[in-house]
């Protein structure tokens, strides 16, 4: 029996294999060309996925590829829990915190809402609007692994992806103007730089541009963004468990209340939080989560036609960035409140 299985062990990483593989080359590529231009990762990684979207069609890559842009992914989810401690999003306080935590929550409510009015499935709101409030292109991938497969779904979220990318870097350069225009204190600026930002790189380039202090606060408001990932999740995979039971989306199977990526993230965020992970192993498992998160916006990339992104109208642009600027209105309003 043991045999039998490290045979099937082996044929089954035969098979992968060729397909794993081009992703790689595809993340590494991007990274080099990220470093070197100053430009989102994620967003090289999806325009040489989708230059390389031929390797996805019948052929020894397409298994590798599937694998790639499902299993891997919900590894680097997983994994995006050694990035923060519960004492980090402790030292910013209460109010920092409720800030998120209500800036996140009307954010996505309002996205689905809006998302509804425009003729979108609410989950589409739920997904570009958890993109938006919580960590870019790492919260859009997260949720789409918790959300049921669908015909639109890759398309949905490969077009989520390639906006927050370029709404984050906008921002990125915008949003310290603002910061500076409204008088904000480099406390103040941090906060409202970690909350309304998208991707974590993003975030960081803004912040220190400012000052250290601004820098060190955005950065830990953000990583309080990024906690939410588990509650959001949660509530996408409730709602849809709710969907299929009434019957909206028969034929599927319903989705497990708590993905095993959801909880591996919780034990690791509880498990750095305890200081006995050496620094080197919480710096090696989140370069191993961006690598496997690019791989996986690689692979997603391959799986995608230009022409089926070319088709889905200046609606969904809108919608993001109508979700963009109501998140940075709403957290310049939060911080005006609790001043």
């Amino acid at each position: 029996m043991t045999t039998l299985t490290a045979a099937a062990g082996q044929e089954r990483a035969r098979t992968l294999f060729p397909g794993v593989l081009a992703c790689v080359v595809v993340a590494a590529a991007s990274t080099f060309l990220a470093e070197h231009y100053g430009a989102p990762v994620m967003l090289f990684a999806l325009l040489l996925g989708m230059a390389m979207n031929f390797l996805s069609g019948d052929g020894p890559c397409a298994p590798g590829i599937e694998f790639t842009a499902r299993q891997v992914l919900r590894i680097g989810v997983a994994l995006l829990g050694l990035r923060i401690t519960i004492g980090q999003i402790a030292e910013l306080g209460w109010q920092p915190v409720a800030i998120v935590v209500l800036a996140v929550v009307v954010t996505i409510g309002v996205s689905m809402v809006m998302a509804k009015l425009m003729g979108f499935q609410s989950l589409f709101g739920l997904l570009s609007g958890g993109a938006t409030a919580i960590c870019g292109a790492s919260a859009a991938l997260a949720l789409a692994a918790a959300l049921p497969a669908h015909p639109g779904k890759e398309r949905a979220t490969l077009f989520t992806v390639v906006g927050v990318s370029v709404l984050s870097t906008v921002s990125m350069i915008v949003y310290p103007m603002i910061a500076h225009a409204f008088g904000l204190d480099p406390r103040l600026a941090g906060i409202f730089l970690g909350a309304t930002i998208h991707d974590v790189a993003q975030v960081v380039g803004a912040g220190y541009s400012m000052s250290p202090q601004t820098g060190d606060v955005a950065t830990f408001v953000k990583l309080v963004r990024v906690a939410m990932l588990v509650p959001v999740i949660v509530f996408a995979v409730m709602l849809t468990r709710a969907r299929t039971s009434d019957g909206s989306n028969a034929g599927g199977p319903r989705p497990p209340l708590l993905p095993w990526f959801v909880v591996a993230f919780a034990v690791l965020v509880g498990i750095n939080s305890t200081g006995w992970l050496p620094a080197v192993v919480a710096k090696s498992g989140s370069d191993i989560s961006r690598w496997c998160l690019v791989a996986a916006i690689a692979a997603i990339g391959m799986k995608t036609q230009l022409k089926e992104l070319a088709s889905v109208g200046l609606k969904p642009v809108l919608l993001m960035l109508a979700e963009t600027l109501f998140l940075a209105v709403l957290v310049l309003a939060l911080l005006r409140w609790a001043a």
